[in-house]
């Protein structure tokens, strides 16, 4: 589990695929501090839970399904491109932004970027199955990063930025048209789960 907190943003180095095996994708971070870090563990790479198979004192590399990069925005990396960084959450830690599985839900885009006061104000187009889990006032986690939902309208929502978060990810780098993975709250989930009727058994 992770909290939507970034702590660090990373450069993909490489990305490249083995013969008739998954990709595997090379991060190279200053920020993010390594120390903690092992073989088999967890790093959100903007948003996207995936699992350490090799480690170096700046850099780790993990795995990567071509599920995954067909549902996520991972299969448009290069070398070079900017990823939000955030190690998986310990229990002791202060929960800061919101519960986030880092299982990315579907990929987004943003239509438009406006100054608001000191802040910018983003509206992004949700594929339409997603849009029923996107309510104002809720959480929704946008590469990696926990955001709070300011309005919904159809099948776009908008939030706003402040400055910091925009200096610490990569939001700053956003121009209309981007795409973003994105990950909608896990308890809007649960209880449409609970709410409907359980189909499986019919």
């Amino acid at each position: 589990m992770f909290t939507g907190i970034i702590e660090a943003t990373g450069t993909v180095t490489s990305l490249r695929q083995a013969a008739g095996a998954d990709w595997r994708i090379t991060i190279t971070s200053q920020q993010l501090d390594f120390g903690d870090v092992n073989i088999g563990d967890s790093i959100a790479v903007s948003g996207c839970c995936l699992t350490v198979v090799a480690l170096e004192p700046n850099s780790f590399s993990a795995d990567v399904s071509n599920e995954s990069l067909a549902c996520t925005t991972l299969g448009k990396l290069k070398s070079g491109s900017r990823v939000n960084l955030e190690k998986a959450l310990l229990a002791t830690a202060r929960l800061g932004g919101h519960m986030v599985s880092g299982h990315v839900d579907g990929v987004g885009k943003l239509l438009e970027s406006v100054a608001d006061g000191n802040s910018v104000r983003m509206r992004f187009e949700v594929p339409a199955a997603l849009a029923r889990y996107v309510a104002g006032k809720g959480s929704i986690c946008i590469d990696g990063t926990s955001l709070t939902v300011n309005e919904t309208k159809g099948a776009t929502f908008t939030v706003n930025v402040i400055p910091h978060t925009r200096h610490e990810t990569i939001i700053n780098d956003y121009a209309p048209g981007q795409q973003v993975n994105l990950e909608v709250d896990v308890i809007a989930r649960y209880l449409e789960r609970l709410l409907l009727k359980d189909t499986s058994r019919d």
